[in-house]
């Protein structure tokens, strides 16, 4: 049987006010919070809500066989908690329905596994923190910021215990080879790999209101029929977007809503399922072993990270953001540490893209600066006033060398932390166990007599 497995992305960023030259060293408040307030709860509002009951109510409808999952970024939850508190509300509504799959990624949507391997690994940690403290789930599949991939990042997924991976179907990957099969990672063979069907996913969230599309307009039914006439030996249909696609990018009056809701019904006459992540890994099997040796991503015709670190100023500031990342790990001022979060996220680098023609268009209609060169300067800014905050704790004085045997000897000191805790549980289940076994036999001895009593009588 075909299935369906459908992904949504929820990220928003929290966005830099202005930030001038001369405020670098007495304004340390960098975020634009009437943006950030009035942004996410509109797209809340004419998206993320009505999507979510319209969810709910195709999971009810369907008995439970409608599936989907979704990744929230840690700083997205953080903005909702804040603006959109019954967004999380109505979210725990459908985890609670055990048809709905929440992904892990990075906390701050950040490109932080092309540079710091280190800090890669505790933002994954940090989201799935917060994942489980909101939702009480653990995520056990991953989805990297913007589907980046690339065999050095597939060996830190699984190192870090996952199973699975989604990432973009991209042709420079595939070759002749089709995205609608189970693949698995060359670099590290037990993870298992979902890749974007981006044709069909970009039927949806990019042409599905085209007026001048030669196939608009795209029906419930038609749309299942392309998944029917797929070959018949392809098992699944991966369909990833953002959730802005429901509501924001396709409004209401598009007929977006009446669409996914006739999406059961009509996969269900033609006997096609839907999955989640999780389900999909574990019933199906590779078909064959993807080595991609450089990053891909779901971004722009090219799917590489050019669209984040394609020009000069993106690297600079990148470079300059990630020059600071041991110091910052060493200190424990919450504040700097959340401005860190923060000014990690994609977005910055994405805004400072210099491409033209539809991939320009696209940057552009996200941006919210009148060019990248402005997005870099008052990025730089910001960013400046930042490394003054993290170098007045721990000055360019201390070399390199310092810091990475301070933090040589505060991992040492955590792994013999870790190890003593396990040794602790150890000697207290044994404690335990021989507790209950003195107990087991005391008992036994107690009841020797009376047996032997019972018998003479």
């Amino acid at each position: 049987m075909k299935t369906i497995c459908f992904y949504f992305q929820i990220h928003q960023p929290f966005r830099l006010k202005r930030y001038r030259f001369f405020d670098i060293g007495n304004d340390h408040y960098y975020y634009d919070d009437f943006a950030n307030d009035d942004i996410i709860t509109r797209i809340a509002q004419r998206s993320y809500l009505p999507a979510n009951a319209t969810l709910l109510e195709m999971i009810k409808n369907a008995n439970g066989k409608f599936k989907v999952a979704f990744s929230i970024s840690g700083v997205a939850l953080e903005q909702l908690e804040l603006y959109v508190p019954e967004f999380i509300d109505s979210m725990k509504e459908l985890v609670k329905t055990d048809c709905v799959e929440i992904l892990s990624e990075t906390y701050a949507h950040s490109l932080a596994s092309l540079a710091d391997p280190e800090e890669f690994k505790i933002q994954v940690q940090h989201h799935d923190e917060k994942i489980e403290q909101l939702f009480g789930v653990k995520p056990k599949v991953f989805r990297n910021t913007e589907l980046i991939f690339s065999d050095d990042i597939a060996s830190m997924i699984a190192a870090m215990g996952f199973k699975g991976v989604i990432t973009e179907g991209a042709k420079h990957i595939l070759g002749w080879k089709s995205p609608n099969y189970l693949y698995c990672s060359a670099a590290a063979p037990k993870l298992k790999m979902l890749l974007k069907n981006y044709k069909m996913s970009d039927d949806i969230s990019f042409r599905f209101s085209n007026y001048e599309w030669s196939d608009y307009p795209l029906t419930a039914d038609k749309f299942i029929s392309w998944i029917k006439n797929t070959p018949a030996e392809e098992p699944i249909v991966n369909l990833f977007m953002n959730y802005e696609t429901l509501g924001e990018l396709q409004p209401r009056e598009s007929g977006i809503f009446e669409f996914m809701k006739a999406l059961p019904r009509f996969a269900e006459q033609e006997g096609i399922g839907f999955c989640t992540p999780t389900e999909a890994i574990s019933k199906l099997k590779p078909v064959d072993a993807l080595s991609v040796p450089y990053p891909m991503s779901w971004a722009d015709e090219a799917r590489d990270t050019s669209a984040w670190l394609g020009n000069t100023l993106q690297n600079e500031a990148f470079n300059k953001l990630y020059s600071v990342a041991e110091r910052v790990r060493l200190c424990d001022d919450r504040r700097l540490k959340q401005d860190w979060n923060y000014l990690q996220a994609s977005d910055h680098f994405y805004y400072m893209c210099t491409k033209y023609l539809s991939d320009g268009a696209v940057h552009s209609h996200y941006s919210p600066y009148d060019s990248p060169y402005e997005a870099f300067t008052n990025y730089m800014n910001v960013l400046s006033d930042f490394i003054v905050r993290v170098e007045a704790q721990y000055p360019e004085s201390i070399e390199n060398e310092e810091l990475n045997a301070l933090l040589t000897t505060i991992k040492n000191q955590a792994a013999e932390i870790e190890m003593l805790q396990k040794e602790l549980k150890s000697a207290r289940t044994e404690r335990h166990s021989k507790r209950a076994e003195a107990k087991k036999e005391k008992e036994t001895k107690s009841e020797a007599p009376k047996k032997a009593a019972e018998k003479k009588e």
